[in-house]
């Protein structure tokens, strides 16, 4: 059956099967890769885009549940006019690896767009569920302090 989404501001028509995660229709049918499969259990966080604002696993949300306009990192913004919160994280050198880093962002946007104002512990807990290898933790407050910070300033 056809379903028609809308990604990063564009509207898609997929013909899928009502059960195939997100994750899947992002990256194989329309071709948006930053998006990264990690666990497939919803328990790394590199999957995570945004519905209608909120951080979500694409892994753990079917096309048939998806429920309003899903944003990617691709969404997020561009190597020529980066998010604010990229650009914090090219500032702070977050990435090692990278392989996680686009679920982070994408947790970190979403964070920030709920409190613009987090505390250590604020941050602690809204990336919990975003993991990475590489142990840049200090790295990614750091930098999301500093988007948050630039943000107010704005």
């Amino acid at each position: 059956m056809a379903t028609a989404l809308k990604i990063n501001g564009k509207t898609h028509q997929v013909d899928l099967p009502d059960d195939v995660p997100l994750l899947w229709v992002l990256r194989d049918e329309v071709g948006l890769t930053g998006t990264k499969f990690g666990c497939g259990v919803a328990a790394c966080g590199a999957c995570t885009v945004h519905i209608d604002g909120e951080a979500v696993r694409s892994c753990q949300v079917a096309l048939s549940d998806v429920w309003g306009d899903v944003t990617t990192i691709e969404g997020l913004g561009t190597p020529d006019a980066m998010a604010t919160i990229q650009k914090a994280w090219v500032d702070h050198q977050v990435a090692q690896c990278g392989y996680c880093q686009s679920g982070q962002i994408m947790q970190a946007a979403a964070l920030l767009a709920e409190n613009p104002s987090p505390t250590d512990e604020d941050i602690d807990d809204a990336m919990q569920g975003n993991l990475c290898r590489c142990g840049t933790y200090p790295r990614i407050r750091a930098a999301i302090h500093d988007a948050a910070s630039k943000l107010k300033e704005a």
